[in-house]
């Protein structure tokens, strides 16, 4: 049976398919782990070596590993939830009741949506804090905290552009009160300060950038919906991806002060 697993293991690492992904052998020298880890793109994300303080998990509690985690399960329950779901005023409602009580495991879908959305909030907000409290964000991680601010700031809006897709009095109110606050914005909002200065008025002003209109309806819905699953997970997943290789391209996982 051994001989047969050997066999069977030469057989895949001489392959062409396995010899394009791992391009060099094992072999146990500090020069070869290194070549082997650098030249793997599944691998490169991690650093050769790390400090021994960065396998503590009291120091960094996993938390910006975690809020990816999240990340990719709203991602993969989302792309579900869209094969159930009409970004139109009539079906909108409709569909969240018909996804909860006809869909099999519907209720429990929506929920993992739901509560995944809700733990990457908190989970991006104690990562942020970790890192201002253990000194992280100091030279040369700098851009890369610039990075990680620009984060929670898309956490934050992917949130609320979900908010209103369930299409209830909740959702409804709750983005009426939020587009009304961006009303108020400097410059760019009708009802803030200096909006003269560039001729701002509530038909062309941030509130109705968002939603389209002058109050939230159809054109609301599909604006937050194209912008909840295409527009706002793209720039995040960019900027996922800037933040992973700052962190190795900073020497990795900061040390404790």
């Amino acid at each position: 049976m051994n001989d047969r697993v050997q066999r069977l293991v030469a057989w895949l690492t001489a392959s062409q398919v396995y010899r394009s992904i791992f391009r060099h052998e094992y072999v146990d020298s500090v020069r070869n782990r290194v070549t082997q880890v650098t030249s793997n793109v599944f691998l490169h994300l991690h650093p050769v070596s790390i400090p021994r303080s960065g396998l503590k998990l009291n120091f960094t509690f996993c938390l910006g590993g975690l809020s990816f985690f999240l990340f990719i399960v709203e991602t993969v329950t989302g792309v579900l939830l869209m094969f159930y779901y009409r970004p139109v005023p009539d079906y909108a409602y409709v569909d969240m009741k018909t996804l909860e009580f006809a869909v099999q495991f519907g209720i429990v879908l929506r929920n993992l949506h739901r509560w995944a959305a809700h733990l990457m909030v908190i989970t991006v907000m104690l990562h942020m804090l970790r890192v201002f409290l253990t000194g992280s964000y100091r030279p040369p991680r700098e851009f890369n905290w610039v990075v990680g601010v620009q984060l929670l700031v898309f956490t934050l809006l992917l949130s609320f552009t979900g908010y209103l897709l369930p299409w209830d009095q909740l959702a409804f109110w709750a983005v009426t009160v939020g587009t009304n606050m961006a009303a108020a914005t400097p410059f760019i909002g009708a009802e803030g300060p200096f909006h003269g200065l560039l001729n701002i008025t509530p038909a062309n002003d941030a509130r109705f950038l968002l939603l389209g209109d002058f109050r939230v309806g159809a054109n609301a819905l599909l604006r937050f919906y194209v912008l909840h699953c295409v527009g706002i997970p793209l720039v995040a997943g960019v900027l996922m991806m800037v933040h992973f290789w700052r962190v190795r391209k900073d020497g990795g996982i900061s040390r404790p002060l």
